[in-house]
Order: structure tokens, then C-alpha cells, then sequence
């Protein structure tokens, strides 16, 4: 097993010695590696201002000067008393939520959509005019909704407080001279802090001591690779540029040590860290309303005026008929609150709460109720690369030989899942021979280790491990001696290994070396060609840097490997290419997004060359759409990058900044935006977004928390899934709307007629009472859960401008609700027409059966809005078809049940009777059938004549 322990491992208590060099001075210890040293001074007090140091400022500065600025002492640390008097003056190192509002205070809040106000004053209405039937089942139907909204957002307001979570909880500071661990809370500028292998940066440092000091800052610029730490001055073009991935000498709040260790003194602490500052982004945004919020809420608006208009129609009509003011005013609002469909919210929270549930099911967890339907209205998805396009496990993917073999190798991540392809070659074995040799060398030239499928160590590093484990050569170290490491460093862009062979006679050393080809191949005299080693002449260094030139312009990392018996005789044994490579069927479904009208745009911390090269992997236009750059963003205005916004594929080397102003520009252009994201850096702009995707496996905290959605298997695919589930749910909920107006308007309409005609009321009140049951009972609610239409993601995003009631949907309500009146009142008017004399039993019984079989006719037909019935299959809803059985059977206990009879008011119909009012109620579905038969075919041909155009 590799040795992975720092070099600099530390004691809880390790005196520090005082023999330290001056300012300016270099100190080379055994790994080669530099090492500043300084010595500032200690002077107190301090005032707040004096502790305000930016970590563009520290990076350009000395660590000398740092010290002197933050007036510390690098060789003892800060005095007790010293950094509890500058905790009372700077604050503890956390990061403060804002306070929040009681639970009851939240409850009371969800009370404010218009819809539930309505319903509000529809029930104080109805107890006023003693109609406490009406008045209970309204009170009910918003105590349900209310209660269940309430539920799901108070678990998902949890994203400032996960934000506390990137401060570790403890830290090993350097304190009068030795060295303590304590709460990281308790950090102060000034502080000087150790950092390990495994260690989370407890606030912004500046480094002043760096051993093979590598850093996962992956979280928060996007960049793949562990930065390298160096204890050098950063010199900048200008003083104010803050591009993170240039400061080398600073370490980040929350970030990871992956390798190597270092010292630093604490420059930014809590919200003045860079962190602090997403802390403070994301407390400034506020998560926008969902489409279908908005359209609830003019839904609303326009049921609260409809209900005025018909107070106001009727008792203007009443009046002139010179009826009692009184008794006008009770009878239009009577109809006014009926008409208002309480039922609505009901089945919106439930056919909601069945989508999360389909969706739980299929590795997607929605946290908001109302962002399921949100996704059916994306038309741009900004997709972060690292992690969520991309694995975020580099893998070697390329390998080409010094003897020019070629093999592509399958697979992801730090695993033996894949294979080896060899390319088409003379001879099989002497290519595995040679593709063999030069993994023995990436396997043992290594420090890393993986455990379970996890990378302990450098990704590159764990790469080649990955690789080997794929060829059986995983424990190759094994058969070596180590004698001496020569660690990477940014200076020679190379590691070496110094060893002998464990079971050979002769204990012949020899060097195992890895790194950047420009600068290893100079060092090789020799290369091995065919099992033979060779001279090496500058035209096969030609060859092999125009080799590796190939496979650097598709985006990989190039290292080369070479072996020998000194660092001035290497024998050149290849090259491999590594990259993060995309997910599985990322591409794919890339594709179907953009054939169903939703653009793809993706956004990273990377180099442009890597941006543009991922990009091309998995589908995105980067030859007719621009990239664009965190730099250049910061030159425009807001208006210059919303003129460009639309035309630009890929966003390169930006910010958690520049990532939430791409995401207003976007909105801004009237697009709705989903973001995806794995990392810290990603969660202003989820939280921003319309709708928020974050990763579930590798997503951090604050990235869970900040998102709106999140991807169980952070599968990039589940998002079509997601897609095809919100569009279905806002088709279903207007199903629902369609079919609930249609039958409230002819409800009303029936006894409105019927009062202002001056004849016999057609239904009493129990019978109004059972039709209201129906119309906001099972079977309407059962048109919520109707399964995913298979073609609906075919479909275009909906267009929010939009309303919930369109011209269609209008036409369909009228055309509905007419058959029903003028068939209701057809059939009244010709059973009292018999000659019985006034209105009978049999009348009303008739009339009541006639309109519930049209409101089941009716409800069938509102399935679907396009398709026929026969189409989307009888039986595929079985919720439905349970619903409208149980009302059917309902309706004939209502009519032959004695007990009921006398409730009701109604006589047994004879079967001829009951043949009779299906032949006619079925009318409103054939009509309809008809009609959606009539626009698929006029559609089909506008359809045949557009492709016949296009082809002229």
C-alpha cells in the first residue's frame, strides 16, 4: 500500500522553532519545494479597518507585508488576548442567516395567493347568508391546500443555513507558539493556520509555506484539476482582478486539501470571505414566482371579476324587472360563490403531489410543489460542466505509444469498469506488450490510492491508477523499492521516482518519470520502437509532439511517461490523454431537448479549450454560437450581454457572479431558465434560476439546499423525465379547468335562465348540492392523474405569457357548456310539457339524471385536449374510471334508493328512460370528438403544406 501521509504532519501541541529566516530568504527543504518565511510584528489595538484585507490585495502583497499589514507575528501566531479582542471587533469566522419569521407567521403567509382569498370571502359570504354547507366544504378545501404548501416549503428554506456548514468546525492555529486545535468560529485575521492532506480551509489564507500544496477548489471556481499552492508573490494586470484560479497563493474558505500541506495566515474571515460574499449573493436573491403561480394567480383574478360581473348582471337585471333588491342580491351571490370552483387549489396541490411522487420514482426529488410544473415552461438550461455535464473524475481515455500504438480506452471514473481497445495494428502482443510498460510507469511514478472507488490523492494520479486497474497492472508498485521521490512542482512540470526492482539480483536502479511532454521529452536520448530501444532524432520529437498536439485539440490533458537510468538518459515510452469525461447519454439527451424547443448553454470555471472541446463532445453548436468569458462579461453592461445572450453556447472561466448575471439576462430576454449545478459556486444562480437543478450524489449542501430539484443518480438524463412530467401536470390541471368551468358555467347559467325567464327552478337544492360534489369531486380530480401523454415532450415549452384560460380552452367551455344547458333545458321543458300540471317529481329527476350524465360525458372528453379518447385508451386512467363508476353508481342509488328518494326528491326512470338520456348526453362528447378530429386534420394538412414549401 502507497504511504499518503503529508510530509508535514503535526502534533496537537508541536512547539514552533524560533530560528527563522528574514523576509526575502529561501529555504529548500528535502522535497525541494520553497518556502517563505517572515516575520511581521504584533501590535494591539486594532480597529476594524485595520483587519479589512481583500484576498486580491493579500495575493499581490509579500507575506511579510500581509503580516505586517494584519500586524501578526508569523513565528508565534497571535496572543490569546489579542484574538479574543479582535473577535469582539471583527465578529466569529460564521456566516450570520437572517432572522427567521415564526412558523405561524410562515403559515399566515401562505394565505396571500389571490385564489385563497377569494375562497375566503366566498366562505365568509356563504356563513353570512347561513349557507354553512358551502361554507364548511370551501374552509376545507383551503385548510388542505394551505397546510400542504406550508409543509413543503418550510423543509426546503434551509439554504443560508447550509451555507454554515462550509466552515469547518475545527482548526490547528498556531497560538503564543504552539500549535492548537480549536472551533474554527474562532479564527481571526491575523491568525496563522496549518492545512493537511483531508483538511477543509477554515477561512481565506494567505500562504506563506507550501509543500506540494494541492487544492480542490472545484466547488467553487469549476476548474477540474486541484490548484497548485505556491507561498510566491501573485502579480496581477491590475489590482482589482479577481479571477480566483490566478491566486495561487490563497487558499479559500471551504475548499479541500487534497495534497501535500501548508501554513498561511488568516486574511478574511466569515461573511468578508470570498465564501461570504455567495453568502451574501444568495441572501440578496429572492427565488422568483413559478409559471404556474402566476397563472394561478390571474386565474384567480379573473374568477374574482367574473363573480362581480355576475352580481352585478343579475341584480341590475332583477332591478329592472322590479324584484326586491334583497332577494336579487342573495340570489347572485348564491350563484357568484358557487361559480367560484373550490375544488381548483385541491386538485392543483394533489395532481402536483402525484408528479413528485412519479418523480421520486424516477431519481428526481422536487422540494417546492409548484417548480414540478415549472419545467414543461424551460426553454434554456444552463448546465454547469464540472460534475453535472461531466463526472468530475479525470480518466485516461487515449493512449498512444513511443512504437505508435494506439488504444482508446472505455469507461469513467476511478474504477476498473472499462476496457482497452487496441487500435488496428501488425501485431496484437507486442502493442499490449508496449501499452503494458507504459501504464507500469503511470501506476508506479504515483502516490494515490483508491479505496471502494474513492480517490484518495491527485485526480491526474488517480487516472493512471484507473487505467492500470483496467490492464491488471494496479499493484505493479509492488514489485518496486521506492529510494527517492522527486515531487511535481509548477516550476519543472515533472515526478520522478528513484527505484530498484524488489525481486531482481542485481538492484539495478532506475527513474520513473511522469509529466508535461514539452518538458520531458527534451530529457529522453532514446526511445523504445518494436520492443528495442532507439536513438531519438528531432524528427521523431516532431512526430511525437504533433501526436500529442492531436489529442490536446480534443480537450485532454497530454502527459507523457519515459523511464532510464538518469534524468539526462530517459527512454521516451508515450503519451496519454486524460480527460472528465461526459456523462452517459448526456449527449442524447442534449438532442432531445433541443428537438423539443429547449437550448442547451453551459457554463464553467474551465479554459476555453476544454470549455469548447466538452462542448463539441456532447452536441452544442460552438461553430455558429459564441463562448464567452467571465473576463469579457465583466466589460459589458447589462444590456450589451442580454443583446448577446441568446447566441452564445458556452460560458468559460466565470464566477458565481457571472453565472447569476447570466441567468438574469436570460430572464430578462423572456426566457424561463433552469440551472444545473454541483458545487458551492453554482448556488447563487440556482437559487436565482427558475428552476434549480442540483446533483444529489456529489452536489454539496449548499448547492442541495439552494436548488429547487435534485437529481438522486445525478443523472444528467432524468431531466427530460422531469420535463415530460411538467408538461403533462399543467395539460392536466387545464383539463381540469376546462371541465370544471364548463360545468359551472352551465350550472349557472341553468338557474340563472330559469330565474330570470320566470320559470319553475329545473333542480332543487340537495340536487345543486350533488352536482356541486361531482363538479369538484372524484371524477374532476381524477382528470389530475392522467398518465404522460407519450408525445408531450415533443411539444414546445408552454409560452408563460400565456393564460391558464386561453382562446381554446374558451371555446371548448362554451361549446360544452352550451349542449349542456340547451340539452337540460330541452328535456325540463318537454317533461313538463306531459300535461301533469306543474313541475313533478319525474321533471326534476330527469333534468337532475340529464345533467350529471353530461357532466360525465363531458368529463371523458376533457381528458385530453387534442387527442380522441380512443387515442389515449379508455383505461388508461384508472383513477377515472373508479371516479366516474363510483358517481354512476351514486346517481342510481340517488334515483332507486328509498331513503334517498325522499332526500333528493326524485322517482325511479325506466330503462328506456335511461337509454334515452345517454343518447342524448353523449352528444357533448361526440361534438367534441368531432371537433378535435376536425383540427388534427386541418393541422396534418397545414403541416403537408409547410413541408411541401420547404421542399420548393
Amino acid at each position: 500500500m502507497r504511504n499518503n501521509k503529508s510530509p508535514n504532519n503535526y502534533s496537537k501541541y508541536e512547539k514552533i522553532p524560533q530560528d527563522v529566516k528574514g523576509d526575502g530568504e529561501v529555504c529548500f527543504g528535502g522535497s525541494g519545494n520553497r518556502q517563505e518565511s517572515i516575520v511581521g510584528e504584533n501590535i494591539s489595538p486594532l480597529t476594524d479597518s485595520d483587519m479589512l484585507l481583500s484576498t486580491t490585495e493579500a495575493s499581490i502583497l509579500s507575506a511579510n507585508e500581509v503580516a505586517g499589514r494584519l500586524h501578526a507575528d508569523l513565528r508565534t501566531g497571535l496572543r490569546w488576548s489579542e484574538a479574543n479582542y479582535r473577535a469582539k471587533i471583527i465578529g466569529y469566522n460564521e456566516l450570520h442567516a437572517p432572522e427567521e419569521d415564526p412558523t405561524w407567521k410562515k403559515y399566515i403567509e401562505q394565505f396571500k395567493n389571490p385564489l385563497i382569498l377569494l375562497l375566503l370571502g366566498s366562505a365568509l359570504v356563504s356563513i353570512c347568508m347561513k349557507q354553512f354547507d358551502d361554507a364548511v366544504s370551501i374552509t376545507i378545501a383551503i385548510i388542505i391546500v394551505v397546510t400542504v404548501a406550508f409543509i413543503q416549503e418550510y423543509r426546503s428554506e434551509k439554504s443560508l443555513e447550509e451555507l454554515k456548514k462550509l466552515v469547518p468546525p475545527e482548526c490547528h492555529c498556531l497560538r503564543e507558539g504552539r500549535l492548537e486545535s480549536f472551533l474554527a468560529r474562532e479564527l481571526v485575521p491575523g491568525d496563522v493556520v496549518y492545512l493537511n492532506v483531508g483538511d477543509r480551509v477554515p477561512a481565506d489564507v494567505r500562504i506563506y509555506e507550501a509543500i506540494d500544496l494541492s487544492i480542490d477548489e472545484s466547488s467553487f471556481t469549476g476548474e477540474t484539476e486541484p490548484a497548485k499552492k505556491t507561498a510566491d508573490v501573485i502579480f496581477h494586470h491590475g489590482h482589482h482582478n479577481k479571477d480566483h484560479t490566478n491566486m495561487k497563493n490563497i487558499a479559500f474558505m471551504g475548499t479541500l486539501v487534497r495534497c501535500g500541506s501548508g501554513k498561511g495566515i488568516v486574511v478574511s474571515t466569515g461573511e468578508k470571505s470570498e465564501f461570504g460574499e455567495v453568502f451574501k449573493m444568495m441572501q440578496a436573491e429572492e427565488a422568483p414566482k413559478t409559471p404556474l403561480q402566476k397563472s394561478m394567480d390571474i386565474l384567480g383574478a379573473q374568477l374574482s371579476f367574473y363573480s362581480f360581473c355576475i352580481i352585478g348582471v343579475i341584480m341590475l337585471l332583477g332591478w329592472l324587472q322590479g324584484k326586491a333588491l334583497t332577494e336579487m342580491f342573495n340570489i347572485s351571490v348564491s350563484l357568484a360563490v358557487a361559480a367560484i370552483p373550490e375544488g381548483l387549489p385541491i386538485v392543483v396541490t394533489v395532481t402536483l403531489a402525484l408528479g413528485v411522487m412519479r418523480m421520486a420514482k424516477r431519481s428526481c426529488i422536487v422540494k417546492k410543489l409548484p417548480t414540478v410544473e415549472t419545467l414543461g415552461c424551460v426553454n434554456v438550461i444552463c448546465s454547469d460542466k464540472t460534475g453535472t455535464i461531466t463526472k468530475n473524475e479525470m480518466t485516461v481515455t487515449v493512449i498512444i505509444t513511443s512504437d505508435g500504438y494506439m488504444a482508446d480506452v472505455t469507461g469513467a471514473g476511478y474504477n476498473d469498469c472499462g476496457e482497452i481497445h487496441i487500435r488496428d495494428c501488425n501485431s496484437h502482443e507486442q502493442a499490449k506488450q508496449s501499452i503494458m510498460n507504459l501504464l507500469e510507469i503511470g501506476a508506479v511514478c504515483n502516490n494515490a490510492v483508491i479505496q471502494n472507488g474513492t480517490l484518495l490523492g491527485q485526480p491526474t494520479e488517480g487516472a493512471l491508477l484507473a487505467v492500470a486497474m483496467k490492464s491488471g497492472m494496479y499493484a505493479a508498485a509492488e514489485n518496486y523499492v521506492r529510494i527517492q521521490e522527486y515531487p511535481f512542482s509548477s516550476e519543472q512540470k515533472m515526478m520522478a521516482v528513484k527505484l530498484y526492482q524488489k525481486y531482481g539480483n542485481a538492484k539495478e536502479e532506475i527513474f520513473f518519470v511522469k509529466g508535461a511532454l514539452e518538458i520531458l521529452l527534451p530529457q529522453c536520448t532514446k526511445y523504445m520502437f518494436g520492443g528495442q530501444i532507439v536513438p531519438l532524432t528531432k524528427k521523431n520529437e516532431a512526430e511525437f509532439m504533433t501526436e500529442a498536439y492531436e489529442v490536446a485539440r480534443k480537450g485532454l490533458r497530454v502527459l507523457a511517461l519515459a523511464k532510464g537510468k538518469s534524468f539526462q538518459d530517459l527512454i521516451f515510452m508515450g503519451i496519454v490523454g486524460i480527460t472528465d469525461p461526459p456523462r452517459p447519454l448526456v449527449r442524447e439527451s442534449i438532442e432531445i431537448l433541443m428537438r423539443s424547443g429547449v437550448r442547451v448553454k453551459m457554463v464553467t470555471g474551465d479554459s476555453q479549450e476544454t470549455a469548447i472541446a466538452i462542448a463539441s463532445l456532447i452536441g452544442l453548436d460552438v461553430v455558429h454560437q459564441q463562448s464567452l468569458s467571465g473576463q469579457e462579461m465583466d466589460q459589458m453592461s447589462d444590456i450589451q450581454l442580454e443583446k448577446i445572450i441568446n447566441s452564445v453556447s458556452v460560458f468559460y472561466r466565470v464566477t458565481p457572479k457571472h453565472k447569476l448575471a447570466i441567468v438574469k439576462a436570460l430572464q430578462q430576454t423572456g426566457n424561463i431558465v433552469g440551472m444545473t449545478g454541483d458545487g458551492v459556486n453554482d448556488g447563487v444562480a440556482l437559487k436565482r434560476a427558475d428552476i434549480g437543478i442540483a446533483m444529489g450524489k456529489n452536489g454539496t449542501d449548499v448547492c442541495k439546499e439552494a436548488a429547487d430539484m435534485i437529481l438522486v443518480d445525478d443523472d444528467f438524463h432524468t431531466i427530460i423525465a422531469a420535463i415530460e412530467e411538467g408538461k403533462a401536470i399543467f395539460y392536466n390541471i387545464r383539463n381540469f379547468v376546462r371541465f370544471q368551468l364548463s360545468t359551472s358555467i352551465a350550472a349557472l347559467s341553468l338557474i340563472a335562465l330559469a330565474t330570470l325567464m320566470g320559470i319553475a327552478n329545473p333542480l332543487n337544492a340537495m340536487q345543486i348540492l350533488w352536482i356541486n360534489i361531482i363538479m369538484d369531486g372524484p371524477p374532476a380530480q381524477s382528470l389530475g392523474v392522467e398518465p404522460v401523454d407519450q408525445d408531450v415532450l415533443k411539444q414546445k415549452p408552454r409560452n408563460v405569457r400565456q393564460p391558464m384560460i386561453t382562446r381554446s380552452v374558451i371555446v371548448n367551455v362554451l361549446l360544452s357548456a352550451s349542449i349542456i344547458i340547451l340539452g337540460t333545458l330541452w328535456v325540463f321543458q318537454r317533461e313538463m310539457a306531459d300535461g301533469s300540471g306543474g313541475k313533478t317529481k319525474r321533471d326534476t329527476t330527469m333534468t337532475f339524471t340529464c345533467f350529471v350524465l353530461f357532466d360525465m360525458f363531458n368529463a371523458l372528453s376533457c381528458r385530453s385536449q387534442t387527442k380522441s379518447v380512443f387515442q389515449i385508451g379508455f383505461f388508461t386512467n384508472k383513477m377515472f374510471l373508479l371516479a366516474v363508476g363510483f358517481s354512476l353508481l351514486g346517481q342510481l342509488l340517488v334515483i332507486y334508493f328509498p331513503p334517498l328518494q325522499m332526500v333528493f326528491q326524485t322517482e325511479a326512470l325506466t330503462a328506456m328512460d335511461l337509454l334515452f338520456l345517454v343518447s342524448l348526453t353523449s352528444s357533448v362528447f361526440i361534438v367534441s370528438e368531432l371537433k378535435k378530429w376536425f383540427e388534427r386534420s386541418m393541422e396534418r394538412r397545414m403541416y403537408k403544406n409547410r413541408s411541401e414549401m420547404d421542399f420548393v
